[in-house]
């Protein structure tokens, strides 16, 4: 038995959200074609379990190009005039009560959105997989 988007959003957790997303896209990829090309960005997440280990990974990402700030998931295909859609995956107890100019992102996301938006990228953040999953559906559907 394969296992399900929603057993792996289970946890509430982000990275949870994120890999059941990326398993309802495996699931759709036949569907959707251009899903086989929507990629994580690994700026975020664990680098380690000490103080050390986090720091050693840490240099090595910033070595490797790793930028603060980029969102999370990006869908690198044209639709109504976007170049591609970025997605800031959140857990769902992040989402604001109210609506917020900031919805949870960092100063840094922030400016990284605006820039992206400048280039001719859609931006949002998904509280959820489902949330992020209708988005990507809409974003792909789209009727130039």
């Amino acid at each position: 038995m394969a296992i399900t988007p929603e057993q792996l959003a289970k946890s509430g957790t982000e990275h949870g959200h994120q890999a059941a997303l990326f398993c309802q896209c495996a699931i759709n990829v036949n569907v959707y074609p251009e899903l086989k090309w929507f990629h994580a960005i690994g700026n975020g997440g664990s680098r380690g379990d000490t103080e050390k280990s986090r720091a050693i990974r840490g240099g090595a990402m910033k070595a490797e190009g790793v930028k603060a700030g980029v969102l999370d998931t990006l869908l690198p295909v044209k639709r109504g005039g976007w170049s591609g859609l970025y997605i800031e995956m959140k857990k769902p107890s992040q989402k604001p009560a109210k609506a917020s100019s900031k919805g949870g992102m960092s100063d840094e996301q922030l400016e990284f959105k605006t820039f992206a938006e400048s280039q001719g990228f859609a931006c949002m953040t998904a509280y959820s997989w489902l949330e992020a999953w209708e988005a990507l559906i809409k974003y792909l559907t789209w009727q130039n």
